[in-house]
């Protein structure tokens, strides 16, 4: 992994699973389809295919396409013991640099030459975390200063425009036109 330091956000690692597991494994590329999700993931299409989405209303829109981690929270878990690595939690692409959770609903990140997501809302982190470490959902849910459920598992997209990403490709977010409105969980 690169040094999270650096001032530049940029893509640590990419994954995707044609089955649904809850760890994806990490992969050297990952291809990015406008309206679709990446290529190969079980989690693509333009309709819900969270399985228990589907079972509610599988014709739900698939706001879920790509999932994004920020590197930065397994560090923040290392220091309460645990050790989790880029795809074990289910993303698609973890990224360093970068607050992810801090960006508004809307946001697009340029990934890479030519792909672009929009952002559509917070993960709810589900009990299937607790499979990869025993405890390790309460490290990505907590409380803020003010009460409020903070979330930690992560950001969900859409493709707006297709291309393939790789580790160390570069991200720039493109905040949205006027008011912010902050991420809620999809």
């Amino acid at each position: 992994m690169q040094d999270s330091t650096l001032d530049h956000p940029y893509v640590v690692s990419v994954s995707r699973d044609d089955a649904h597991r809850f760890t994806k494994p990490a992969v050297s590329e990952i291809r990015l389809i406008e309206g679709w999700g990446i290529e190969g993931d079980t989690h693509a299409g333009t309709t819900v295919q969270h399985r228990s989405r589907v079972a509610r209303d599988p014709s739900q829109p698939n706001l879920r396409q790509v999932h994004l981690i920020h590197a930065e929270l397994f560090d923040e878990v290392r220091r309460h013991g645990y050790e989790v690595r880029p795809g074990e939690l289910g993303e698609n692409i973890t990224t360093a640099g970068l607050d992810l959770l801090a960006l508004p609903a809307g946001t697009v990140l340029h990934l890479g030459e030519s792909a672009k997501i929009r952002l559509t809302g917070l993960r709810n982190p589900c009990d299937q975390i607790n499979g990869l470490a025993p405890r390790l959902m309460q490290e990505l849910v907590g409380r803020g200063p003010d009460g409020a459920v903070v979330r930690k598992a992560g950001v969900m997209s859409v493709v707006i425009a297709g291309g393939v990403v790789r580790p160390g490709d570069s991200i720039r977010a493109e905040l949205p036109e006027g008011e912010h409105e902050p991420l809620q969980p999809v």
